[in-house]
């Protein structure tokens, strides 16, 4: 397995502990529990930022830039419907 495979599989599953902790917050009873869920998400999200910065440095996560096209047909769908 090579440098790339390593990251990626690092970042998909720092993505999913992410998704855990968001979820434990959403469905925590207590406002401790509440609190030690917010903190590990956002300790995980600051290290998913850190793991997607240095694929993205090496070219490991290549970014497609949306047409301004596009961009302004979403916008425009959504506030027509608003």
């Amino acid at each position: 397995m090579d440098d790339k495979n390593i990251m990626e599989n690092i970042l998909l599953t720092t993505k999913g502990v992410c998704d855990l902790y968001m979820h434990g917050a959403i469905e925590s009873s207590t406002e401790k529990v509440n609190t030690v869920f917010k903190n590990a998400l956002n300790d995980a999200l600051m290290m998913q930022d850190q793991i997607y910065k240095q694929m993205s440095a090496k070219g490991w996560y290549p970014v497609e830039t949306a047409p301004q096209a596009k961009i302004d047909a979403v916008k425009q769908k959504f506030t027509s419907q608003g």
